[in-house]
């Protein structure tokens, strides 16, 4: 529901009323300058009204008459007959202007009182119709805006916005350890499945493929190992082999299926007698998820869940961070606001008691450190560490190869070998 400003309108209401008031006020005439001259009253009725002579001040011999509206109060000796029974004229007092283009003409004042009191009359009208509304606008706008700026929680926000950043910064952490891992580990493993691969020979699919597979038509056309199946393709085989087209698909997917329980089942192993680079390095990035301990798995999750719930509430909650964002939502806006600083308040207390955030900083820096294994004394010292725990090593390395891709897709888990200090050199293979 979209927020209508009710009281802001009623203060413009009243703003305008009050300005048209004040607008009128400023508008009445100003009285002129005025001369007071003797009229000669030549004709009266009853009301006042009348019609006079007088003479100009302004102006040698200039004698006038106009319609002029004499006090009908006045003594009875100033009227006619009785003040000149000889012409039965009457007298009065009355003004003309003094100045300006008007200059000698008469000047009622009783006409100019009346159209200052209606003047007057309306200013008064208009302010006293605007300043109710003005005084309701303020003071509604005033309660609401408190009761719109109830729930800001700036240091809240700050606080739940730390911890999703140090949530965040763990698991990524933790993630990166890992890909180092799978990055050193995978073209070593890759390089075992392929060479037990190259010895498994292609008479081993005739019963992925019913028995109708003919090995020795396979072998004449140099197709001896499954990994002479998958290396050509279904492509090759129906083209360049004479194979039907239905029979090479199954052929190279029993050939994938065999390839895959190959990878399940081949192990890489380390032989501290014989190092080599690239055991070396998967060593050293495995020294580090090692060092760290086994709670780091468990705090980086913790991190990532952590991570994506403290999110959306941040984002609601955003408008609580000061006053004026607060006046700027909506009622349904500030209510979600309000709602989302409960349940953050809920998670930071529950963290807490927990102690998450120090653990997030704790395993940030233990999953930053780690050996310098371009060293003589750096690889020394991974291999030496890998000698006195191989079984947390190889356990180390199961958990990272088997944890989920960024894709969602589990890796093949990795065998670990029965015996880790019995296990030969870089890159032996087991099968079973």
């Amino acid at each position: 529901m979209r927020h209508v400003p009710v009281f802001r309108w009623l203060l413009a209401i009243g703003l305008a009323l009050t300005a048209y008031s004040a607008a009128l006020y400023a508008g009445v005439p100003d009285l002129p300058e005025l001369e007071q001259v003797d009229l000669t009253v030549l004709e009266e009725k009853p009301d006042g009204t009348c019609e006079v002579a007088y003479a100009n001040p302004f102006a040698f011999d200039d004698e006038r008459e106009g319609p002029y509206r004499c006090d009908p109060r006045r003594s009875s000796s100033l009227k006619a007959p009785e003040y000149d029974s000889t012409t039965g004229f009457g007298w009065e007092s009355g003004w003309v202007v003094a100045e300006g283009p008007d200059r000698g003409e008469l000047f009622s004042m009783e006409a100019y009182d009346e159209e200052y009191d209606q003047q007057i009359e309306r200013s008064d009208t208009m302010v006293m119709a605007g300043l109710p509304l003005v005084a309701l606008g303020v003071v509604g706008g005033n309660v609401r805006s408190l009761r719109r700026a109830r729930g800001v929680r700036p240091r809240l926000l700050r606080r739940a916005t730390r911890l999703k950043d140090a949530a965040e910064l763990v698991a990524e952490d933790h993630r990166r350890a890992v890909e180092a891992v799978r990055t050193a580990w995978t073209p070593l493993h890759r390089e075992l499945v392929d060479g037990e691969l190259g010895r498994v020979p292609v008479d081993r699919l005739r019963v992925a493929v019913e028995q109708r597979l003919h090995a020795r038509e396979l072998e004449r056309g140099g197709i001896r190992t499954v990994q002479d199946v998958l290396d050509a393709g279904a492509w090759t085989l129906a083209h360049f082999l004479g194979m039907e087209r239905d029979m090479a698909e199954q052929t190279v997917t029993a050939a994938r299926r065999t390839a895959e329980e190959v990878s399940r089942d081949v192990a890489v192993r380390f032989d501290a007698s014989r190092p080599e680079p690239r055991t070396t390095a998967l060593l050293a990035a495995l020294r580090v998820l090692v060092d760290a301990g086994p709670d780091a798995h468990r705090t980086a999750r913790v991190g990532g869940e952590l991570a994506a719930q403290l999110k959306p509430l941040l984002v609601i909650a955003e408008p609580a961070t000061g006053v004026r964002e607060m006046l700027r939502t909506s009622p349904r806006e500030h209510d979600h606001a309000i709602a989302a600083t409960y349940d953050l308040r809920l998670i930071l207390a529950e963290a807490e008691r927990a102690g998450l955030a120090e653990r997030f900083g704790q395993t940030s820096v233990d999953l930053l450190r780690g050996p310098d294994a371009t060293s003589d004394a750096g690889e020394l010292a991974t291999w030496a560490d890998f000698e006195a725990r191989p079984a947390r090593y190889y356990e180390t390395l199961a958990a990272a190869v088997e944890e989920e891709t960024p894709d969602g897709k589990a890796t093949p888990p990795m065998a670990a070998p029965r015996h880790p200090r019995r296990t030969r050199a870089n890159g032996s293979r087991r099968h079973g």
